[in-house]
């Protein structure tokens, strides 16, 4: 038996309960793990709310990140007593996902819980964290360099804004962070952002080219915001795009692209290889002290989870919220 949180509908709407279930009730797959933690991500508090389409089938148990123990595996790849760890893969959308005490899983998902942390502090950087560390080597690899000038992070007191400053900074990046919370202005100095502003200088529409300001940008936003983003960005820079708080519209032109040689790279961290999912992972480690994992994050019970995805939505949570298991 295994305690979850378990989403079903039926013709009176959405219902979400923490239920205790038969390990008959998990859905296929090659290696069962004894979950440790999990963590509310955005997504993860659309599904609960239900207020967004995330969920593809029901019943279903939401959380799109894991981090625990392999129980039994019918492949060579991962043995009894194995530490894994899981983001994305449509977890917690169509296949029963993290959070839940136990969780059965294709093999090809998983990746080795790195050394470097804890499956608590894997859960506090979780797909946020991920997402954020894929969004800045895509910057790198597009030849934004700290002597370029400043980068910009929108949605600064979320969980990928959040990482993604503590991560530009310790790269030597000097970091504007955007925010609808100017009251965290400490908390995000905090991180390492070298200067903070009020998120309404972008989030309504503009021109289609702005003033030059930073050489690249990790947008969690989306929609105007983005598009100002991209208007304001210098000659040859780039914008790594991984969320649509704001909406998933793109309300720009072509001139940021032809005029200005600006680059938008689109950030996937749900379908990622292998590879890049253990290499993020590995600079990762390099990279986040357990000082910093401390300070983005707070833990709860599998039992408050539900309430919490509410505020989350509402704008009050900062940072992470890990999921405990044994909490």
């Amino acid at each position: 038996m295994f305690k979850a949180i378990l989403i079903d509908k039926n013709d009176d709407g959405q219902r979400v309960t923490v239920e205790t279930l038969d390990d008959s009730r998990l859905p296929d797959g090659d290696v069962t793990v004894r979950v440790d933690c999990s963590t509310l991500n955005y997504k993860d508090a659309l599904a609960i709310t239900g207020k967004g389409p995330v969920v593809r089938q029901f019943p279903m148990v939401p959380g799109i990140d894991l981090a625990g123990t392999v129980e039994s595996s019918t492949v060579d790849a991962y043995q009894p007593g194995d530490a894994v760890l899981l983001n994305g893969w449509g977890v917690g959308e169509k296949h029963w996902g993290g959070l839940s005490e136990k969780a059965r899983l294709d093999s090809g998902w998983l990746i080795p819980q790195p050394a470097a942390f804890s499956a608590r502090q894997a859960m506090a950087i979780g797909t946020a964290g991920y997402t954020a560390m894929l969004s800045v080597m895509a910057l790198e690899q597009q030849g934004v360099t700290p002597e370029q000038g400043e980068v910009l992070v929108t949605g600064a007191n979320g969980g990928v804004g959040s990482y993604a400053i503590a991560l530009l900074a310790r790269l030597g990046f000097r970091v504007v962070a955007s925010t609808g919370r100017l009251e965290e202005t400490d908390y995000l100095k905090g991180l390492g952002a070298e200067s903070v502003i009020d998120r309404a200088e972008l989030s309504e529409p503009g021109r289609p080219l702005a003033k030059e300001r930073w050489s690249g940008a990790v947008d969690s936003v989306g929609s105007h915001t983005l598009a100002n983003v991209l208007a304001s960005t210098r000659y040859g820079g780039a914008v790594a795009a991984c969320g649509l708080a704001q909406g998933m519209d793109l309300p720009s032109s072509v001139a940021p692209f032809i005029l200005r040689g600006v680059t938008l790279v689109g950030i996937d961290s749900v379908m990622r290889p292998y590879a890049d999912r253990v290499e993020a992972w590995r600079r990762l480690g390099e990279l986040l002290s357990s000082a910093q994992l401390d300070e983005i994050t707070r833990t709860i019970g599998l039992d408050e989870a539900i309430d919490t995805a509410g505020d989350l939505l509402a704008g009050r949570v900062r940072g992470r919220v890990v999921v405990d298991m044994a909490r």
